[in-house]
C-alpha cells in the first residue's frame, strides 16, 4: 500500500511514524511517500494532509504543482485523512475567509478557534466506532456547518472536531501527536476498501 504525506510543512513525519506502527499491527505491507514534487503523486492509494501552517501550505501547493492533481485525485475517491490544517485545506469555505484551498469537503470550517498555541489542550472522546481517543488540540479549527450528506465522528463542547465524507476524513485535532493508532488504522482500512 502506497500512501503519500503531503511534506511541504507540517507534522508529516509523525504521520510516518503513526502510519508505520498501524500498519505493523494489522500486517499491512507500507511504502510511505513524502510528497514535495508532482513524480510523488504516481501511484498514490492514499493521502495524507498534515496539521501546520494551511495557508504556506496552500501556497506552496501551487508553487510546487501538486494543487490541481492532488483536487483531482481526491475528487476521484483517493482516500485522505486531513488533519488541523490540512481540515482547512480540505474546505469547501471558511468561516469570514473568502481563501479556498482543496475544497473537496462540503463543510464550512472556523480556523483558530481554539486560540493560540496557549490555547492547546487535550480530551478523550469516541470518533465514530472508536471508544475513548486521546484527541489533541493545537491552534485548532472546527467544523461550523456540514453539508447534510457529511457524517459527523465526533464533537466537543457542541463544536464538531471530526467529520467523513465519502473518501474524506477531516479532523480538527492530531492523532499523530498521540500514542493511539487506531485512527490510522481506520484510514487504512478505508483505504484498503477503495
Amino acid at each position: 500500500m502506497k500512501i503519500g504525506i503531503l511534506a511541504v510543512q507540517g507534522a508529516f513525519i509523525e504521520h510516518e511514524k503513526m502510519l508505520s506502527e498501524a500498519a505493523k499491527k494489522s500486517g499491512t505491507p507500507l511504502e510511505c511517500v513524502e510528497i514535495r514534487q508532482k513524480k510523488d503523486l504516481e501511484g498514490l492509494e492514499g493521502l495524507i494532509l498534515p496539521g501546520g501552517e494551511s495557508t504556506v501550505q496552500g501556497k506552496l501547493m501551487h508553487e510546487l504543482d501538486l494543487f490541481h492533481d492532488l483536487q483531482a485525485m481526491i475528487r476521484e475517491g483517493l482516500p485522505v485523512l486531513a488533519t488541523c490544517a490540512g481540515l482547512i485545506l480540505l474546505a469547501e469555505n471558511l468561516d469570514q475567509d473568502s481563501t479556498k484551498h482543496l475544497a473537496t469537503l462540503p463543510v464550512t470550517v472556523q480556523r483558530n478557534a481554539y486560540g493560540r498555541q496557549l490555547g492547546s489542550f487535550a480530551v478523550n472522546s469516541d470518533i465514530g466506532s472508536i471508544q475513548d481517543y486521546p484527541l489533541v488540540f493545537i491552534r485548532a479549527p472546527y467544523v461550523k456547518e456540514t453539508a447534510p450528506e457529511v457524517k459527523v465522528l465526533t464533537t466537543v463542547d457542541q463544536r464538531i472536531v471530526g467529520v467523513e465524507y465519502k473518501n474524506q476524513l477531516g479532523l480538527a485535532f492530531h492523532p499523530e501527536m498521540t500514542q493511539d493508532t487506531r485512527v490510522h488504522e481506520y484510514f487504512l482500512e478505508k483505504v484498503k476498501a477503495s
